[in-house]
């Protein structure tokens, strides 16, 4: 197949990090709104897009778009998009998953089940067979109603992205891995400054971090839908695509990264995943409470996604806790912070309003993301 046109979805209101990463990668973005970018890219780009993307949450392959007011509707204009282009005749397909967002069309059961009829109908048509075995590769379907907006896409991906590989042990409350990997580039961190992360758990965002100072692609130990796609997708691109992301990678990036968490057993499930993303060696992580958050250095950055209450027996404890957090970071001279949380008296316990508050939602749970801004390091001299 030539030229396609990808979807990315990702966290609603971190687009422009997704935007600025499909730039990185070598393709111009097309559409942006709410929680998706479009960009235009070959079979090489949809294996690129889906080893390197590190914010987006699945790579589509769009078969097309447009508006449907009645379930007629739907069906016939399901049924005219080129289906055989991207089925073969053994194809295991279904709609996995439909959304509705102000239209009239809003039943995710009935959109499904009407719109495979649909695919069926054309594809019997097409191949000349009244039964489909779908005993071949897997062509999950997934389909979004904006408005009367009908917008049809194949899940080239699969399990979602934030499913890197490495994280095998968890800690309560975890961020995942693209909500992770989004917020540090929210900041001006950069691979060879200092990172600390207090409340660690699992090790995250210190893994995420170490995995960009190192240029590790996310996607590089994990398999994909799509590459059970020969008629779309020939299996020399994924290889290709996977030699060239070894190459990439930095053998020996300098550091300073470190993750901190009160609970012991944590810290050593935080090592072993840091083990399995192969970043064991670039990561600090020791058994620390938050009020013994100490460093020699300045010009340092604080990334955390510490406990709101979900992770605590008592929300009463919380007051003490930011307030741990405000004395610690206040003692840290030039360094930046920035955190995520759901309780709204974050910055009241601080000590500090933030210089920028981004809401960005964490699955349905409304949450914040306080940006406090230290100044920027002098410049180097060139010798």
């Amino acid at each position: 197949m030539g030229r396609m046109e990808l979807i990315a979805p990702c966290h609603f209101g971190l687009e422009a990090v997704l935007k600025r990463e499909i730039m990185d990668l070598g393709y111009e973005p097309g559409e942006v709104e709410d929680g998706r970018v479009t960009f235009e890219a070959d079979a090489e780009g949809l294996c690129r897009a889906n080893i390197g993307l590190r914010t987006a949450e699945r790579v589509l392959l769009k078969v097309g778009c447009f508006e449907a007011l009645t379930f007629e509707e739907l069906f016939e204009k399901t049924k005219a998009l080129p289906w055989e282009a991207y089925l073969p005749a053994d194809a295991r397909f279904w709609v996995a998953k439909a959304a509705s967002v102000r239209s009239r069309l809003f039943s995710p059961s009935d959109i499904q089940s009407i719109m495979k009829k649909a695919i069926v109908e054309r594809l019997k048509e097409i191949y000349g067979i009244t039964w489909f075995q779908e005993d071949g590769a897997s062509y999950p379907i997934r389909v979004f109603l904006k408005n009367n907006k009908v917008t049809v896409a194949i899940d080239a991906s699969g399990e979602s992205l934030h499913f890197r590989g490495y994280r095998k042990l968890t800690a309560k409350a975890p961020i995942t891995e693209t909500l992770a990997a989004a917020l540090i580039g929210l900041t001006p961190w950069k691979g060879d400054r200092i990172l600390v992360d207090p409340f660690c758990g699992s090790g995250t965002f210190p893994i995420e971090a170490a995995m960009m100072a190192a240029n590790i692609a996310p996607g590089l130990h994990r398999h994909f839908t799509a590459e059970k796609w020969p008629n779309l997708v020939p299996e020399q691109e994924w290889k290709s695509c996977r030699e060239e992301a070894y190459d990439m990678i930095l053998t020996d990036p300098v550091t300073d990264i470190q993750g901190y968490d009160i609970d012991g057993k944590i810290v050593a499930a935080a090592r072993e995943n840091a083990r399995l993303a192969g970043v064991d060696q670039l990561i600090h992580f020791q058994q620390r409470p938050v009020a013994q958050l100490r460093h020699p250095k300045k010009y340092g950055f604080i990334i955390c996604n510490p406990p709101y209450g979900e992770r605590l027996e008592d929300k009463k404890e919380l007051p003490a806790l930011y307030r741990e957090i405000g004395e610690a970071y206040q003692a840290l001279d030039s360094w930046s912070m920035y955190l995520i949380t759901a309780y709204e008296d974050a910055e009241r316990f601080i000590g500090r309003k933030a210089d920028k508050n981004r809401k960005i939602y964490n699955g349905m749970m409304k949450t914040y993301f306080y940006q406090f801004n230290g100044p920027k390091p002098p410049k180097r001299r060139n010798l």
